[in-house]
């Protein structure tokens, strides 16, 4: 979820026959009359033609080409660019139109819609594109560690995908970092949050003595101490061409560490809450600086420009700290003593559902307390309250504009950089520091969720924790099914007795726990199971159509080992 931009309804949906075209509940949309399709539609026309190929053609016509069954006249030679007047209410639509000579044939063809769905093995394979999977290695025969391993994956919606990941085992302290990234207005803040937070976050918890060596090495020449042991998939790309400038922040942070801790001990949340505040504030100064590369000058500055909220793990034996900035969620799954499962929240949405965060805001801005969060967005436009980047919400109007004019022709030609949010008085209105919430482990916390709000949109927390539960155990818990209010027929109800019989006995084809979980946030029907065939529909969409459905999701299921934590227990 990001900024809304050129939305042509407030609402964000689309025309109900849009929704009634793909049969796919949960898009709530309004009917309009067909002459106003296009012109209601928040997506350009050419958003048609990829399902022409999919030869979905005659649903599309039928209400897009007829105004109060008129049709709109054919002109010559695929005339796509000039709008036809629909005379039934004196509105123009964007149409594209066949030479008359091929009238007779489009309306043949019209009259034979076909379907297009993804075989079980496509559906597998695009779910499982981007899996990962990590287990922690034992040593001398015994596994030392609290976290057992974890499995991650993404599922883009967006096209590049703007969420990132992230995962590495701090060598140079004890304990493991995770996190998730969900990135709005491109892709480039939430790459750079990526790559560097881990870095910022594990310098900060360095003894004094570990960056002096550290300082020393780099001074002499010498090899560094390596810091993190990255655990990622090869489609995470790091930025090679970026990796100077990268370490001179850091190095310039570590620096600073050494002159103001003068050997006192570092407190976890201290130093992820000083990680996070840094590391935003770098990602400001390198943008104003600039740098002679013009690659890299346009780089930072995109950088800067976007923005990306951020949720990240830190487990050191049974020591978990969640720190969160903007609406991605931590979520703990704990098996009871019966072997049922419940969920603790470990992040907290700073959004306008978050009435905390709203006060937070007027209490920063007294004197514009209604314009500050407008239409549950931060002064009318972006959705998280909280986030990297996005310094169109932080840098003074004077200072934008000098950025922007002395910026590569790219920048200054982006209305977006140009555009100055309304009611714009008393910057900076968003931050990045995160809020840090701390769980001493028990034995019956079994696993950790990370995942940005393209997985919360479609699930809830208590569903979600009870799926990767029984993923995890193969212990499932039947509860009556429930219909919700629908009217089923003893028929449906044996398919819905089969389905489930099914589902259980094919609960181990995802080899990973976050593969399992995008297949039921994706393709669960109205009854909580999945539905192949939806399923298949969401998948097959095309990409300028899937983010009207869903949003990116991303997700990490870390998995922790009841036995060592016991053990740190009863010490």
């Amino acid at each position: 979820m990001g900024i809304r931009w050129g939305c042509h309804r407030e609402d964000g949906c689309m025309p109900q026959q849009w929704s009634s075209y793909l049969n796919l509940p949960g898009f709530p949309g309004r009917s309009c009359s067909p002459s106003l399709l296009l012109e209601a539609m928040s997506v350009p026309s050419q958003l048609f033609f990829p399902l022409i190929r999919n030869c979905e053609i005659g649903r599309i016509c039928s209400s897009m080409c007829y105004c109060h069954h008129k049709p709109l006249c054919c002109r010559s030679a695929y005339q796509s660019v000039k709008p036809s007047r629909c005379l039934a209410d004196g509105k123009f639509a964007s149409t594209f139109c066949r030479p008359n000579l091929h009238c007779a044939q489009l309306r043949r063809y019209v009259t034979t819609p076909q379907r297009f769905y993804l075989t079980p093995p496509q559906v597998n394979s695009i779910l499982k594109a981007n899996e990962y999977s990590f287990k922690v290695p034992e040593f001398d025969g015994k596994n030392i560690s609290s976290v057992l391993g974890f499995d991650s994956n993404q599922l883009p919606a967006n096209a590049p995908i703007e969420d990132r990941r992230s995962a590495a085992t701090c060598l140079q302290t004890r304990g493991m970092l995770l996190g998730v990234f969900d990135g709005h207005a491109g892709c480039a803040c939430a790459q750079a949050v990526s790559e560097r937070l881990f870095y910022y976050i594990a310098v900060s918890l360095l003894p004094q003595e570990t960056l002096l060596e550290i300082e020393h090495a780099v001074e002499s020449g010498r090899a560094l101490l390596p810091i993190l042991q990255w655990h990622k998939h090869p489609n995470d790309y790091f930025s090679k061409e970026a990796s100077k400038l990268y370490f001179n922040s850091l190095r310039t942070y570590w620096q600073e560490l050494i002159d103001l801790n003068a050997g006192e001990s570092t407190d976890v949340k201290e130093a992820l809450i000083n990680s996070f505040k840094r590391l935003d504030n770098d990602l400001s100064l390198e943008a104003q600086v600039g740098d002679p590369n013009s690659f890299l000058n346009y780089w930072v500055l995109r950088v800067a420009f976007s923005g990306a909220t951020a949720c990240v793990a830190h487990v050191d034996g049974v020591n978990l700290h969640v720190a969160n900035t903007g609406d991605s969620r931590a979520l703990l799954g704990v098996q009871e003593e019966d072997g049922s499962w419940s969920a603790v929240t470990m992040s907290h949405d700073h959004n306008a559902q978050n009435d905390s965060e709203v006060k937070r805001l007027r209490t920063e801005h007294p004197k514009e307390e209604k314009s500050v969060v407008k239409q549950d967005r931060l002064l009318g436009l972006l959705m998280p309250f909280r986030a990297f980047g996005d310094v169109k919400f932080k840098w003074s109007i004077d200072l934008q504009k000098r950025v922007v004019e002395s910026g590569p022709d790219q920048l200054n030609d982006n209305e977006y950089t140009k555009f100055i949010p309304p009611n714009y008085h008393t910057p900076p209105y968003l931050t990045a520091e995160p809020e840090v919430i701390y769980h001493k482990l028990r034995p019956k916390d079994k696993f950790l969720i990370l995942a940005t709000d393209g997985l919360w949109e479609t699930m809830h927390r208590q569903d979600v924790v009870k799926i990767v539960g029984e993923y995890l155990t193969g212990v499932h818990h039947q509860q009556p099914i429930a219909v919700g209010g629908y009217k089923v027929t003893l028929g449906q109800m044996q398919g819905l007795l089969m389905d489930r019989r099914a589902r259980i006995s094919s609960v181990f084809e995802d080899q990973n726990a976050a593969t399992h979980l995008i297949r039921h946030a994706v393709g669960n029907n109205e009854f909580g199971s999945v539905d192949h065939e939806r399923l298949s529909k969401m998948l097959s969409l095309p990409e300028e159509l899937a983010r009207m459905y869903r949003d990116d999701i991303t997700i990490i299921v870390v998995q922790f080992n009841s036995h060592v934590i016991g053990a740190h227990q009863n010490v």
